[in-house]
């Protein structure tokens, strides 16, 4: 029985991706599954990786799927889902790596606390040019049961580590849980549907997965268009969890990321990624919020923050202000946006 399937999105990572698929190899877990997405890259990433694996005991765990055209990371995932064949399946960036035990813990850990739907680690942020390593947390949450008040802590509390997750397969295919196509915070999405769709999770307080700052990442590249993929991310979000019938017990946690990674984040990533960035544009963004969020003054977890309140009142009423602070702010935080 294959017990995890790791899928990895693969284009233009060939300086990064023998280390990846090396610590894939190293996987203390027998009975793994791993399938490489050919995004159409332009350079010989998946040939590095058949050189890796051609005489690997390993090797008839690999699986290459190729779909017609560039499909981007997370329609990548999705080409590759229904190709799985693992009890749980997993998510790993191509330019990043993960500790040997990682797959083994996670898993063991799930079966452990009765084969919960979700199981998740800790993360390293490692930097290319010498900064010092983060770690990156998951809400700390009992294992078990996802209660109402579990998933609302665990909501308003998040960053979206989606690579620190084991999902079980079975729930991600019966709630048709996929990334958007929009090419920009498809793991915010992916992460939140499985966070309330779930019913029961576990943590193993280590930081198994290494997440890579590197220059031309998807991450780290400038599109001053990207902050409109965000925002069709987070209107297909509301959307979904409207459809699935559970955006109203969760209202206000539900609107708060949209506050958070749907209208803040949108205005810092536009910001950030233009030369010349326009006040009609954050008045744009502040129109969609009103479109999807249109009480989000009174949401409690909002009115708690003054720093987003004062954020918000900035935006609307001196925007010209706000648009010189906001680079400022980015770089003193490190902000990757």
């Amino acid at each position: 029985m294959t017990k995890v399937t790791v899928i990895l999105p693969v284009y233009g990572v060939a300086e990064y991706i023998e280390k990846c698929t090396q610590s894939l190899l190293d996987q203390t877990l027998q009975e793994m599954e791993f399938i490489y997405v050919d995004d159409h890259g332009p350079d010989n990433s998946i040939e590095l990786v058949q050189n890796m694996i051609a005489n690997h005991p390993r090797k008839d765990q690999f699986v290459f799927l190729k779909p017609e055209h560039n499909m981007g990371a997370g329609m990548a995932r999705n080409f590759a889902i229904p190709y799985a064949k693992g009890e749980y399946i997993a998510f790993v960036d191509s330019d990043d790596w993960v500790e040997p035990t990682m797959f083994e813990e996670l898993y063991n850990e799930a079966v452990r606390q009765g084969g919960v739907d979700l199981c998740c680690c800790q993360a390293s942020k490692d930097y290319l040019d010498g900064q010092p390593t983060e770690i990156l947390k998951n809400p700390n949450i009992e294992p078990g049961e996802l209660t109402d008040e579990k998933r609302r802590y665990f909501l308003t509390h998040y960053v979206s580590l989606f690579w620190t997750f084991i999902y079980k397969r079975e729930m991600v295919e019966r709630n048709g849980i996929r990334y958007p196509e929009s090419r920009s915070a498809d793991d915010s999405f992916f992460v939140t549907a499985n966070l309330l769709l779930a019913a029961s999770s576990a943590r193993v307080d280590k930081p198994f997965y290494h997440y890579l700052i590197r220059p031309g990442s998807v991450c780290t590249t400038k599109d001053s268009t990207k902050y409109q993929k965000r925002l069709q991310t987070f209107r297909s979000l509301m959307a979904f969890l409207k459809d699935k019938g559970v955006y109203g017990k969760f209202k206000n946690e539900i609107d708060y990321i949209y506050i958070k990674k749907g209208y803040f984040t949108s205005v810092f990533n536009y910001v950030y990624n233009s030369l010349e960035p326009k006040k009609s544009t954050i008045v744009e963004i502040h129109q969609e919020l009103l479109s999807q969020v249109p009480d989000y003054a009174s949401n409690p977890y909002f009115r708690k923050k003054k720093s987003q309140v004062a954020l918000d009142w900035m935006l609307r009423r001196c925007p010209a202000l706000a648009l010189k602070l906001i680079p400022v702010y980015i770089k003193k935080n490190n902000l990757v946006v």
